[in-house]
């Protein structure tokens, strides 16, 4: 139907007839002539209709906005004077002799440059927010990256292979999506969270070089950088270590910035252990562009009358830290009250401060409610080991470590943002040497910081089951720009390390048979040393487009509440499909007047 895509006409075109197709962008009538810019996937190029030829201007009269055309004409230099530079096509423009409406367009619920559109407009009438410019790059982008790590992978051997979509249910961590087997009543499949145990078995089976980009899914609560369905690059290798897995993985990175963005990333990058981490930034993903850090004091704290750091200071789960503001002295009093209101949702009980007027007079250039309650020497000590400057502001938090952690952890962020402190860069690290476990103190018992199947440290195997809080993990996350952007790990592949990590966890060898039986029995046969790693493609995607939201580099995606308001999903069953599967649903029934809420009661429908 065409001859040529309307975004690749240049001056070469001039004196030669094409054949287009697209959208109208926009039309427009200046003094009897018609001027209707022609959009497709490639770009945009003004058409003109001359009156003198009746029978496709009485045409281009009728075109509205997002009609698609099919449109015939010669290429002439546009001009003088008004050529465009904003098109790449802005030189030149098509004089159309032929026009013909393949299909009308009623009035669109919103402009395409319309700015500000609410979510729920964008979501309901995807198809339309998918014309916009930024939305065609995101989603073109995409594909560039996915093209360039599949590229990668295939060129060092890698083997791409799919894993099923309907796989066992084996509760860790996130919900489950459950699918009802209408074959098997009373049974369900569930959808992967992960390809996690069948890219193990692959290594098993000895393709040792294994990749997917895979949807996995996930029932939880969703954020900004979470979707219920979701993309990952998943990636398993037998017989490297964690450094020779790392090593790889920076390189197809590394690739991937040069191809796309045309970026350098450091070589190596840069490594930092899970403790590290925490200390110097109050998270596992650190934010490097901001060069605040937190610094303990509790060492200082412990003698002190004030018992609001005293009591920290001294508890070994505790913790007191001091977090230095440069120039953060011209925070007004209102500023800092908001800070105080912000680290609240961390679970913070206030946030204490020290303004630096004079750093040179020591307590005498200082300001603060607190100082009354530190001696000299500990004064001196917060101001030597923070580097303090006149001018500046140092915050506080002591609580447990946790909240310590989590609070100044984020009022580092925010600070970062507010005082226009982060820096225009890609900062890219490795956090490694993670505990192993973590204890869940509501369930009383120890639960995976990664993963089940995930190895601990050679040299700790022996103290799975004696120490485990002090067990270290072969695992490694990525970290972008403050973004987990990829998570991995060397496997367990001997069976009786399996086995001692299940029973620290609470897993009993019945219940470890019932789920992870199928796995226990591939390691008898001969299970390489393998490890591997997934990125989240959504994340990585959202982070090199440069938007706030992966929803915007995904085509579809659900909402906050896991909806799609396109399609209206999910929505209710007819009852012949619910009795094919064995179900019954139990709904509340409609609340009547007079009826108070205990005296509710199940329905069965």
């Amino acid at each position: 139907m065409r001859s040529h895509f309307c975004g690749e006409l240049n001056e070469s075109f001039i004196g030669k007839r094409v054949t287009l197709c697209g959208w109208a962008h926009s039309r427009r009538d200046h003094g009897g002539v018609i001027f209707i810019d022609l959009r497709d996937r490639e770009g945009v190029v003004q058409t003109v209709f001359d009156p003198s030829k009746k029978e496709p201007f009485a045409a281009a009269e009728s075109v509205r906005t997002e009609f698609v055309l099919r449109i015939q004409g010669s290429v002439r230099a546009r001009p003088a004077g008004t050529e465009n530079a904003h098109l790449r096509t802005g030189k030149v423009e098509v004089v159309a002799d032929s026009i013909e409406i393949l299909n009308r367009a009623e009035a669109l619920p919103f402009q395409l440059d319309e700015e500000g559109l609410s979510e729920q407009v964008r979501l309901t009438y995807r198809y339309l927010d998918l014309r916009r410019d930024f939305m065609q790059k995101n989603l073109r982008l995409r594909h560039q990256i996915t093209r360039t790590l599949r590229r990668f992978l295939e060129d060092r051997h890698f083997t791409e292979i799919e894993t099923p979509m309907l796989t066992k249910s084996t509760p860790e961590g996130a919900r489950d999506y459950l699918v009802p087997s209408r074959t098997n009543p009373g049974h369900f499949f569930a959808l992967p969270q992960s390809p996690q145990l069948f890219k193990q078995l692959l290594m098993v089976a000895g393709f040792e070089r294994y990749f997917q980009i895979t949807r996995c899914f996930r029932d939880e609560d969703l954020r900004a950088d979470r979707q219920p369905e979701f993309t990952q690059l998943d990636i398993e290798t037998s017989f490297l270590d964690e450094n020779g897995v790392m090593g790889l993985m920076e390189e197809m990175l590394r690739a991937l910035f040069k191809d796309v963005l045309n970026v350098e990333l450091p070589n190596p990058i840069p490594r930092m252990s899970y403790d590290e981490a925490v200390r110097r930034f109050g998270s596992d993903r650190p934010d490097l562009r901001v060069p605040l850090e937190l610094v303990d004091v509790g060492d200082l704290m412990k003698n002190v009358e004030f018992k609001v750091f005293a009591g920290p200071a001294n508890n070994p789960a505790g913790r007191v830290a001091a977090l230095r503001v440069p120039k953060g002295g011209e925070l007004p009093r209102s500023q800092i009250d908001g800070y105080t209101v912000f680290v609240g949702q961390y679970g913070a009980k206030g946030l204490a401060y020290i303004k630096v007027n004079d750093a040179a007079r020591g307590r005498d250039g200082l300001q603060s409610p607190i100082l009354k309650f530190l001696p000299d020497e500990v004064i001196a000590g917060i101001l030597q080991r923070t580097g303090a400057q006149s001018g500046d502001l140092i915050f506080f938090g002591a609580d447990t470590a946790k909240v310590v952690n989590d609070a100044l952890g984020a009022l580092r962020l925010k600070l970062g943002d507010d005082l226009k402190l982060k820096q225009e860069a890609w900062k890219m690290i490795w956090v490694v040497d993670f505990p192993m476990f973590d204890y869940d103190a509501d369930a009383k018992r120890w639960v995976a910081l990664h993963h089940p199947f995930t190895s601990p440290k050679t040299e700790d195997v022996g103290r799975v089951d004696i120490d485990p809080a002090n067990v270290k993990a072969r695992a490694y996350d990525m970290v972008l720009n403050g973004s987990e952007i990829g998570g991995g790990s060397i496997r367990i592949h001997r069976v009786d390390v399996q086995e001692k990590v299940f029973a620290t966890l609470g897993i009993g060898p019945e219940e470890a048979r019932a789920k992870f039986g199928f796995l226990l029995d591939a390691l008898r046969y001969g299970a390489p040393p393998h490890g591997g790693i997934a990125f989240g493609l959504d994340r990585l995607c959202a982070l090199m487009s440069g938007v706030d939201s992966i929803r915007d580099v995904i085509a579809f995606p659900k909402t906050q509440k896991a909806a799609c308001l396109m399609t209206e999903a999910p929505s209710p069953v007819d009852e012949m499909q619910l009795r094919e599967l064995h179900i019954r649903l139990r709904k509340p029934p409609e609340k009547t007047a007079g009826e108070s809420a205990g005296e509710k009661s199940e329905q069965k429908v």
